[in-house]
């Protein structure tokens, strides 16, 4: 699964996310998700989420 869908992401699921500062190399920091932040149902871009940790970025993939 890619990401795209905010039905696919569960709270407590394990996701790889591109940070925004790290949208130029594409490199992927892994965590798990705390909230959900992106409202629709779908983003070409991936859904934003916020991690344990703090970090926040887009999902590219759900473990």
């Amino acid at each position: 699964m890619d990401g795209q869908n905010r039905s696919d992401i569960k709270i407590g699921a394990k996701v790889k996310v591109v940070l925004k500062a790290d949208q130029k190399t594409g490199r992927l920091t892994e965590g798990t998700v705390e909230r959900i932040l992106t409202n629709s149902s779908f983003h070409p871009h991936g859904i934003k989420v916020m991690l344990a940790d703090g970090q926040v970025g887009r999902v590219q993939e759900i473990n």
